[in-house]
């Protein structure tokens, strides 16, 4: 019930925030943009997508084969590492 709940408040959140845009946007004449500003906003875009999944991808590589294990010599005994 409470999974219910919390999934029906967030919908409407977001049913409410997108009819708050389309009536702002709606509203206001914008004017022409060139075509050169949607390139470098789709350019913008792709690369922040490649930084940020590039980014991931070395955590999750890093974890997995254990660069992100605590530091240790090789001559302390094996109980305190």
């Amino acid at each position: 019930m409470g999974r219910f709940a919390l999934i029906a408040a967030l919908l409407a959140l977001l049913v409410g925030s997108l009819a708050y845009v389309y009536v702002v946007s709606t509203g206001v004449e914008w004017p022409d943009m060139p075509a050169s500003v949607y390139v470098a906003m789709a350019l913008g875009i792709l690369f922040s997508l490649v930084v940020g999944c590039g980014l991931m991808a070395l955590m999750f590589f890093s974890s997995r084969y254990g660069y992100d294990e605590a530091a240790h010599r090789g001559d302390e005994p094996a109980e305190r590492r």
